[in-house]
């Protein structure tokens, strides 16, 4: 999965073959088949293992999950902390970006579709309220341009803007 999620990070769903994943992996192409039908189906249980990769990661970082009951800020505070973490690994963003992509493929449309209740339904337990994933969600996508465009590296008024500095 490590490997596929770094190939497609790079090149995407269409510009990726399956040929390049088995070559990363060390496996034959028809081994390849022989555990996924074909790149679409690959590339879903791409998208449904970072999905549990997410979640795990936010449950893992959340105040309750020390057993103690947390108010609303130190939830939301707790939880962009890990999805930082997450994503400063850029070939998991990518990866992401891509996926959202690649949704005109039906099998990948279902998996994001997936990935996306998921973390809904995880934020909400974390977060309490629908309007708090929604503004989650907002902020994880400003979060996200932040983070593969580099702008905590660049000296600029338009990039302190997006990065509240």
């Amino acid at each position: 999965m490590a490997a596929a999620v770094e190939c497609f990070a790079q090149k995407g769903f269409y510009g990726t073959t399956t040929h390049e994943i088995a070559e990363w992996v060390g496996i034959s192409q028809p081994y390849l088949y022989r555990l996924y039908p074909n790149k679409e189906a690959l590339f879903a249980a791409v998208v449904d293992h970072v999905s549990v990769v997410m979640t795990d990661t936010l449950l893992a970082h959340s105040p309750a999950s020390g057993g103690a009951g947390p108010g609303p800020e130190a939830a939301l505070d707790a939880a962009r902390g890990a999805y930082a973490a997450l994503v400063a690994d850029r070939n998991i963003l990518r990866f992401l970006m891509h996926a959202n992509c690649a949704v005109g493929e039906p099998l990948v449309a279902q998996a994001v579709r997936r990935c996306y209740a998921k973390q809904v339904d995880t934020v909400r337990r974390l977060l309490g309220d629908d309007e708090a994933v929604r503004r989650w969600f907002g902020a994880g996508m400003l979060d996200n341009v932040v983070a593969v465009l580099g702008l905590a590296d660049i000296d600029e008024p338009w990039a302190h803007v997006l990065t509240a500095r």
